[in-house]
């Protein structure tokens, strides 16, 4: 099975009562139209779709996200060409990356991010 992150927006999930009503009427784009994705910064309970996701590459070729918090902090991740989806590309701490419901559900530290992801059951790799 082979995760490949998509550039379609993640569908609304586990939030508070009040932050689903605001989560669909939400932007799926920041100002400067990079995707946002839902988060939750910092140890955060709900997830808020706020944090903003720019496309790169790194030095050696490969392709990286970075995501911007809403609180000016970021964190970059490589994307995986093996179907694993993405890792850390910074720091010491560990992600710990999960399939949920058509979406790649990603955690380091305190942080947790909400990818949309496309699932390629024929695709080659693990």
């Amino acid at each position: 099975m082979t995760m490949l992150l998509s550039a379609c927006s993640p569908e609304a999930a586990e939030k508070s009562p009040a932050a689903t009503e605001e989560a669909k009427a939400a932007p799926t784009r920041s100002a400067s139209g990079n995707e946002l994705i839902e988060c939750a910064i910092g140890g955060a309970q709900w997830f808020l779709r706020e944090c903003e996701v720019e496309k790169g590459s790194a030095e050696d070729g490969s392709r990286i996200l970075i995501v911007r918090h809403p609180d000016g902090g970021f964190r970059r991740f490589t994307v995986l060409t093996d179907g694993r989806g993405l890792e850390p590309a910074d720091g010491a701490e560990q992600g710990e990356a999960a399939l949920v419901d058509g979406r790649l559900d990603m955690r380091v530290g305190d942080d947790r991010y909400r990818f949309p992801a496309t699932v390629k059951p024929d695709a080659q790799g693990q």
